[in-house]
């Protein structure tokens, strides 16, 4: 090495030693970082998104078709057995209801009891011949209408809105819009939630209720129940206000919650069916006929929601 190269080397080498043994200096402070909000579900709005009333009885709503077990070449019941399979519109986040058992992977609950129910009337055994597709509150009616399921059975409020558009069975649960909120609330009733955020589903009778009260809450709209479980967790809204056997889900999953106040509303659940498919509509009220007084009915509600709810019977059908 010559020397003017050693020279060059040894100045490197010294600058290098200071930077590697002197101090690095104060760090630059980050950006101030005020109040971190939770993270919200997907779509969730305002009242813009209801549901039509809750109570509507110019219609003569709760009125189905006579019941009718037979099965005739071409029709709709013959078609679906040709299929091999019964497409049902369902939940998979209503704890009690509709929902997807975490060990299992099979969907469980009241409604998927019902949807059951119908397929091994028609196929003998529901096992391999009921196929689920799982949709939010606020797709019921347009798979039905697009006629992407055979039927829909997902604690579904018969009204004479809906009746414009799709059919029901028969009335095969009554429930009542009650109140879900932290078990340190002083809230009893919906007055005293004026001026307070309360969600609700989107294009369900229960954001309709919450929207419309006189007191005014304030409506907050999410695409499943679920959501608005979490909501009330991390504090974003002060209530959830639906039907009382899917707060007793809630309140069943949750034990820092509690479910409050008289039943405001009727609910009255009928399995949804396309509007051009009467044929089927009078099948499944065969079917729920059965149901009701087989045992098939009081087996299912004691399992799934008299603990949480009491006992029960199922009501009582009203046909044209």
């Amino acid at each position: 090495m010559s020397g003017t190269k050693a020279r060059i080397f040894g100045v490197m080498a010294a600058v290098l030693l200071a930077t590697a043994c002197g101090s690095a200096g104060k760090p630059m402070d980050p950006a101030p970082v005020g109040q971190v909000e939770a993270p919200q579900p997907g779509g969730v709005g305002g009242a813009d998104q209801q549901g039509g009333p809750a109570t509507q009885n110019n219609c003569n709503a709760l009125a189905s078709l006579a019941p009718n077990p037979a099965i005739t070449a071409g029709s709709t019941m013959a078609k679906i057995k040709s299929a091999g399979k019964l497409t049902v519109g369902v939940d998979q986040t209503s704890f009690l209801t509709g929902f997807r058992n975490p060990i299992t992977g099979n969907l469980e609950g009241f409604d998927i009891d019902m949807a059951k129910q119908v397929a091994a009337a028609l196929f003998g055994s529901s096992e391999g011949h009921i196929q689920f597709k799982a949709i939010s509150s606020s797709q019921r009616v347009d798979v039905l209408k697009n006629h992407q399921v055979d039927m829909v059975v997902r604690t579904f409020s018969i009204t004479c809105d809906r009746l414009k558009d799709i059919s029901f069975s028969s009335v095969y649960y009554l429930a009542g819009q009650r109140i879900l909120v932290d078990k340190a609330s002083k809230v009893t009733k919906l007055a005293d939630l004026a001026g307070k955020r309360v969600c609700a589903a989107r294009t369900s009778t229960s954001l309709t209720k919450i929207a419309s009260d006189p007191s005014k809450p304030v409506p907050v709209s999410v695409e499943n129940w679920s959501d608005c479980l979490v909501m009330l967790q991390q504090r974003q809204v002060d209530a959830v206000s639906t039907d009382d056997v899917i707060l007793a889900g809630m309140a069943a999953q949750d034990p820092t919650v509690k479910v409050v106040a008289t039943r405001f509303t009727d609910e009255n659940y009928g399995i949804g069916i396309p509007k051009d498919h009467p044929d089927m509509v009078s099948y499944v009220n065969s079917v729920l006929d059965e149901v009701r007084n087989g045992g098939a009915w009081k087996s299912s509600y004691d399992h799934w929601l008299q603990p949480s709810l009491g006992d029960n019977s199922p009501p009582t059908p009203v046909y044209k």
